[in-house]
């Protein structure tokens, strides 16, 4: 009896494990388009010496996919025009309460979809949030109206604080107002650059 495919089969296993330990760490749900493709095409490639296929063949096909997909990455990081071709942009679904009925369109996704993503992250309603994006991998990014969001320690400290009489309440009104990230998908610029070796 030809035993050969208990060694195939322990190479396969191990060749890989290895090459997508390489790949990174990242589940499905936060995989992009790329490494979605890229995957696809090493669970088929990777299976294909069970068939007779010459094994070293198809892991080294299988490491030019992560090692081209590593370049992508690599190049995307150094490349903000590259980076949103391969792995696109956030795009604003919600803002201040109404949606974007163009962009959801645009991304082929219902309301009823919509709010099965909302409910995911326990917000009640479409009015309570100032802002919704869909992320490059697909999750839903939000942030809840000032009046809606929890309170932090540090919203309770400048609380007692200006009880005590030593803020007042425009500085209260001047923290809340702040950018953050949801402006800048709505401004397509960054507030502060990033430090130029992670660009």
């Amino acid at each position: 009896m030809d035993l050969h495919f208990i060694w195939k089969g322990i190479v396969i296993v191990f060749g890989g494990v290895l090459i997508l330990r390489l790949a990174g760490r990242k589940s499905i749900s936060q995989m992009t388009v790329a490494q979605t493709v890229m995957m696809i095409a090493v669970g088929s490639l990777i299976i294909q010496p069970v068939g007779d296929r010459n094994i070293w063949i198809t892991m080294i096909i299988t490491l030019i996919l992560v090692m081209t997909l590593l370049l992508i990455e690599f190049i995307a990081i150094k490349n903000d025009a590259l980076e949103s071709f391969f792995y696109s942009k956030p795009i604003i679904v919600i803002e201040n309460g109404q949606i974007h009925e163009e962009n959801l369109k645009r991304l082929r996704l219902t309301v009823d979809m919509l709010e099965v993503r909302m409910r995911q992250q326990s917000i009640q309603k479409i009015s309570d949030v100032q802002w919704a994006t869909i992320e490059p991998n697909g999750q839903l990014g939000f942030l809840l109206k000032p009046e809606k969001q929890p309170a932090t320690k540090e919203d309770i400290q400048m609380l007692l604080s200006i009880l005590k009489g030593s803020r007042t309440n425009q500085s209260l009104i001047n923290s809340s107002e702040s950018r953050n990230l949801f402006t800048e998908v709505v401004h397509k610029k960054h507030e502060k650059q990033p430090p130029e070796h992670l660009n």
